[in-house]
């Protein structure tokens, strides 16, 4: 039976496949999409190139912006409506905790739990995880210019900590996804069984770890 979703987030590491999962669950569910767009952060590229000096502003504005999509999207939703983010907002912790020294990270805990306290908390989250030598190769295929200056030590870093937040992860239904061998951005029916998938999660945790079907 096809649960009711209203609001869908769409989470995982760097490379891993967040933005094209949602994009395609908004053109399947008839729902909104919200996406992050980095190339918006006037700091990143910066902070790329020179992370420990650049970390705060960068993070900040990262913070900034993910509040103001998801009040957009507390002021349209409704009981009609369904909506997808590639991102939620707790993950914003999680880049800060990495990149950021002990002073500047309890800075930004503070100003973090004044603008978390009245956000809407997904019907979903939906987690995509994927080995590092599989991020690593997608990152570079992609070819975005500012990623490519990123340490291979950071994204492994990142991997970790994504997987140490979702292993402890329990405010709302969880969907982990194996990435590693689907393909939901060009093979129809790999799609189709993680479409299906979704739409029937109930309450809890999940796991769909899909392996490659023999024609």
């Amino acid at each position: 039976m096809e649960n009711q979703l209203r609001y869908i987030a769409v989470e995982g590491p760097l490379g891993v496949g967040k933005t094209t999962l949602a994009t395609r669950l908004s053109e399947s569910l008839n729902a909104g999409l919200i996406l992050e767009n980095p190339a918006e952060n006037p700091f990143l590229d910066d902070f790329y190139r020179q992370p420990e000096q650049m970390a705060l502003p960068v993070q900040l504005h990262f913070l900034l912006s993910r509040r103001e999509s998801l009040k957009d999207l507390a002021a349209n939703i409704n009981d009609n409506s369904c909506w997808v983010s590639d991102f939620f907002f707790q993950k914003d912790r999680l880049f800060a905790g990495l990149t950021l020294p002990p002073r500047e990270f309890e800075l930004y805990q503070s100003l973090s739990r004044e603008l978390d306290f009245d956000l809407l908390v997904p019907d979903l989250v939906v987690y995509l995880q994927a080995p590092l030598d599989v991020l690593y190769d997608r990152i570079e295929k992609r070819a975005i210019p500012s990623e490519q200056a990123i340490a291979s030590s950071y994204v492994a870093r990142l991997q970790k900590a994504y997987t140490e937040m979702f292993h402890n992860y329990s405010d709302t239904p969880l969907l982990i996804i194996n990435a590693t061998d689907i393909d939901f951005a060009q093979n129809e029916s790999d799609y189709e069984r993680l479409l299906q998938q979704i739409q029937n999660v109930q309450a809890g945790r999940h796991y769909f770890n899909p392996t490659p079907e023999v024609a």
